[in-house]
């Protein structure tokens, strides 16, 4: 089904050939050093890279796009950055914290603060419900050969020739102010699609397919993925989209697609058919590596708790449920505290998976092409009237609009199906929470440990399977017992979809190259400034407060998502959820640490502390004392940059990793003013301190690796710490404290 090169491959006459066989059978063809360049991705990054170095970009995006969990804080950032208008088109949807989970006015005075900014810096405003982020984003603003930037991580409009990347609000506050984004070349790895698919299988299964072969190798790590191949022509965009928007979950940097007619004719309907060219490699473009993917195997997946690559095939699951759910528990256990009474096992009843509900929704599930063949499915049927339920949400107005009006919703609510307005709140925990040791099916983005909503902090725990829609109908049709979509026989006909432009129109803010700089900004109660970040001192010490030694650390872990993202404004107030669900303890050590930090800035002794710095010998009238976490390898999942920003108000200074696991959560340490530390071979225990002496010079000097002093009780060792290469940029904003310092003080001289 799939086959992945690591090597070098060339693309000729719809063929990957690996580099050692192109001499033997081309040998006409010589330019090997410059094939590079006849890949998509790097044309459309040389034409928005406006470095001199090819291979250190600095790129310049056609567009943003934010949604009211990150637009305030971004906007907040490039305010005290000395913001003064958008320079190009900033889109801030509402689809998020458009649901208030935990009461009172705060999401939507944040909703209020967004369209103020719209109107005072010129921005585009996409009000609550109109539409999920990544819907809108393809239907009104990707196009063929552009690059979005956005602040969110499945930023994915690949299928329509947009390279688009999902990173931390610190990186668009970067473009908000005419700077740039900075990162080395990324190898390009080619997606080669051939065959068709079956009835029966759809997106998120041959998304899913291509995610359990890669993320744990960490083969497309930071690379951009590049789908070719003839299999790509049978397939209609939102198919596409679909499969795209998945992968973010590869752990890949970008995405991008060879464009046809067919795209086209997608653009044309959203009136934008001046967006389309015809994108494609050239003969022989050369690729750092390749992925090929036969359609035709390709059959209904399922990713079991807690990751979207913890994927096998649901035929294997239904006639073997006990062996297969058996070790999911098993390995779900070992994230989980032992007290926490979860089990997948006994969702077998009579021999077969009875699973609590199902959800179709957001960018990934809640596509026209999805809806409508998840109703072909459920027509005439019933959900049933058992604890199984089955939601549905829509990626845009237009699309539910089309959906009504081809009588779609009215054989999903006929079959006992819950229809809901445009919302990604079942993605991330704010929306749909299943019942505590329930299994839900969805066909959404994310499976991570308590996304789903539920608190293993209060014994709560839930778990989320992701499927693909029509395998998740044939399961509501089912009654909820767990049916692949290949044992139904349904309608697969999908009526051409019209898009109603009136809808938009008359409720889309469009301000852009239109500000109005004397308008002002409208403040709810919640919505705070950042704390004054002090830059970093000649000597470190940090104190380690928080040890994880999972294999991965999400983004969610280190900061909740559900109803704490309605917090997202208020930075100190959000910082009292940090590891609140992975390691409730972290808060109070943090503050601790924080607070000796201001008592010894005040020249009060603090003893336990100050005899620890004694014995390494460090001068404490300049020092930067604070808190670190260890964790084996963080960052995965989301680009919410308040995973980093959390510890930061807390008084954190570093983390250190075995690795990174994305380089958007790395980013997002640097631009909140924390070293991104790395270590393979020392095991850091609760308390200890780690002290390193002239760090500031060090990092001046552009220094990556770290002679430190761990202290222990009452002893102390030698160990190093490195850090990958930082540009000059990042190096000031480290020695500054953080993105905002850097940016408040361009001139001055802040050495």
């Amino acid at each position: 089904m799939i086959r992945v090169y690591t090597n070098k491959v060339y693309y000729t006459n719809g063929k990957l050939i690996p580099r050692e066989e192109v001499s033997a059978r081309y040998p006409e063809f010589t330019a090997f050093e410059t094939a590079g360049e006849g890949t998509i991705a790097h044309k459309i990054i040389s034409k928005h890279n406006i470095s001199k170095n090819p291979n250190a970009l600095c790129l310049k995006f056609d567009a943003l796009a934010s949604h009211d969990i990150t637009y305030v804080g971004i906007i907040q950032t490039a305010k005290g950055s000395g913001l003064k208008e958008f320079p190009i088109p900033y889109v801030m949807t509402n689809c998020h914290n458009s649901l208030c989970a935990v009461g009172g006015t705060i999401n939507e005075d944040d909703h209020l603060f967004g369209l103020s900014a719209a109107k005072k810096y010129g921005g585009i405003y996409v009000p609550a419900n109109q539409a999920v982020i990544h819907s809108y984003m393809r239907e009104m603003m990707a196009g063929c050969g552009k690059m979005i930037l956005g602040s969110d991580s499945h930023t994915r409009y690949g299928a329509l020739g947009t390279m688009a990347i999902g990173e931390g609000g610190p990186e668009l506050v970067k473009q908000l102010l005419g700077c740039t984004y900075d990162v080395k070349r990324p190898d390009v790895v080619a997606v080669r699609l051939f065959g068709k698919v079956r009835k029966g299988v759809g997106p998120q299964d041959v998304a899913l397919a291509i995610i359990g072969e890669v993320f744990a190798s960490g083969a497309v790590k930071n690379k951009v993925l590049e789908f070719i191949g003839d299999g790509i022509s049978d397939l209609s965009v939102e198919f596409r989209n679909g499969i795209d928007v998945m992968t973010t979950e590869t752990a890949c940097l970008s995405s991008v697609w060879c464009t046809d007619e067919k795209v086209k004719e997608y653009l044309s309907e959203y009136g934008r058919e001046d967006e389309y060219k015809e994108l494609k490699p050239d003969n022989f473009a050369c690729y750092d590596g390749a992925i090929e993917v036969d359609l035709s195997k390709v059959e209904p997946l399922i990713a079991l708790p807690f990751h979207p690559s913890n994927v096998y095939k649901l035929a294997d699951l239904i006639a073997n449920p006990m062996d297969i759910l058996s070790k999911a528990e098993v390995e779900c256990r070992k994230v989980l505290d032992e007290k926490i009474n979860f089990k997948l096992s006994d969702k077998i009843v009579n021999g077969k998976i009875q699973v609590s509900q199902g959800i179709i929704a957001g960018c990934a599930g809640g596509t026209y092409d999805n809806i409508v063949t998840a109703s072909n499915i459920l027509k005439n049927k019933n959900v049933g009237n058992g604890a199984f339920s089955l939601s549905v949400y829509a990626g845009s107005q237009p699309t539910l609009l089309e959906l009504i009006k081809n009588g779609s919703i009215a054989s999903l609510l006929q079959s006992g199906a819950v229809v809901k307005q445009c919302f990604c709140g079942p993605c991330f925990g704010a929306g749909d929470v299943p019942v505590n040791n329930g299994l839900s099916i969805r066909h959404t983005t994310r499976n991570f440990m308590s996304r789903e909503g539920a608190k293993p902090s209060d014994n709560q725990i839930s778990a989320v399977a992701l499927m693909d829609a029509r395998s998740i109908a044939a399961t509501a049709a089912n009654g909820g017992i767990l049916t692949s979509a290949f044992d139904f026989d349904y309608d697969e006909s999908i009526p051409d979809f019209h898009f109603d432009a009136s809808i938009y129109k008359g409720r889309i803010y469009n301000g852009f190259e239109a500000s109005k700089n004397n308008e002002d900004l409208i403040y709810g109660p919640n919505i705070a400034d950042w704390p004054e970040i002090a830059p970093l001192a000649n000597n470190l010490a940090m104190k380690v407060v928080a040890v994880i030694n999972d294999d991965v650390t999400t983004t969610d872990e280190l900061i909740p998502s559900g109803e704490t993202s309605s917090y997202r404004s208020n930075p100190l107030r959000l910082a009292e959820f940090a590891l609140s669900r992975k390691v409730p303890e972290y808060v109070s050590r943090a503050k601790a640490v924080k607070n000796d930090a201001i008592e010894m800035l005040n020249g009060n002794e603090i003893e336990n502390v100050e005899e620890k710095l004694s014995l390494a010998g460090v001068d404490t009238s300049d020092l930067t004392y604070g808190s670190v976490i260890f964790a084996k390898r963080p960052g995965d999942g989301s680009a919410r940059e308040q995973a980093a920003s959390c510890q930061r108000v807390l008084g954190g200074v570093a983390n250190i990793a075995n690795e990174y696991a994305t380089k958007r959560y790395r980013s997002n340490l640097i631009n909140w003013g924390m070293l991104p530390f790395l270590i393979k071979d020392v095991e850091f225990k609760l308390n200890d301190i780690i002290v390193i002496k002239d760090i500031r010079n060090s990092i001046k000097s552009g220094e990556t690796s770290f002679e430190a002093l761990l202290v222990r009780g009452g002893k102390v060792q030698g160990i190093t710490l490195s850090m990958d290469a930082i540009t000059d940029a990042e190096k000031q904003i480290i020695l500054k404290g953080s993105l905002m310092n850097y940016y408040a003080n361009l001139d001055k001289d802040f050495n």
